[in-house]
């Protein structure tokens, strides 16, 4: 951990991709304590912010990758095994998350690829039913790609606004206060979003009645 805090503390396009990366595998990264902070020094002109979210994205894309083939070719009995291991342990993961991931994505279908980015506890295993279902990895990959770059660009916005509101050494405490809104907001519109098809769905049944 301690090297990841080092990543952490030198932020550049190289470690933005490398910590994305290990985010969207199974090293628990918080994606929030990466790009904002780097949205946010992107805002003073230290770097740039679409290469930040570019970046971001395309290490989230290998990561979310690694997963995939990892399921893809091992399946469920390795997975769920490492997950209750010592070593899945140290990185916050254990089966029931694992299951957790599942069930979203069979509900939700290939899609949850797409829309389980933006959810906490779901974004960074999502990838792993995808890769159990043998989901075609082209479409994956794109789902994948779109849904975190929606969430690294929200993050970025959120970065670059700090920027104008708040000094350094108080960055991560707004982090985590507007962290805890943002994923309010996001729960909010995606049950918004699942009620608003379900009603149609339902008004077009009783029409073909």
């Amino acid at each position: 951990m301690n090297f990841i805090t080092s990543l952490l503390a030198n932020l550049n396009y190289g470690t933005i991709f490398f910590l994305m990366l290990l985010e969207s595998t199974v090293v628990p990264v918080p994606s929030e304590f990466v790009v904002t902070p780097a949205a946010y020094h992107a805002a003073g002109g230290n770097l740039d912010v679409f290469l930040v979210i570019l970046f971001a994205t395309i290490g989230a894309d290998f990561g979310a990758s690694i997963n995939y083939l990892v399921a893809y070719y091992v399946g469920r009995p390795v997975i769920y095994r490492f997950a209750n291991s010592k070593w899945g342990k140290l990185c916050l993961l254990n089966q029931e998350k694992v299951e957790k991931s599942e069930r979203y994505f069979d509900d939700h279908g290939v899609v949850a690829t797409l829309t389980g980015r933006l959810i906490p506890g779901i974004r960074h295993l999502i990838s792993i039913p995808a890769g159990l279902a043998k989901m075609n990895y082209w479409k994956f990959l794109l789902y994948t790609t779109v849904g975190a770059a929606a969430w690294h660009s929200i993050l970025a916005l959120l970065g670059w606004y700090l920027h104008s509101v708040v000094p350094e050494e108080q960055l991560n405490d707004k982090i985590t206060e507007y962290a805890e809104y943002i994923k309010i907001g996001i729960l909010a519109i995606m049950i918004l979003a699942i009620g608003y098809f379900i009603v149609r769905s339902l008004l077009k049944k009783s029409r073909k009645k």
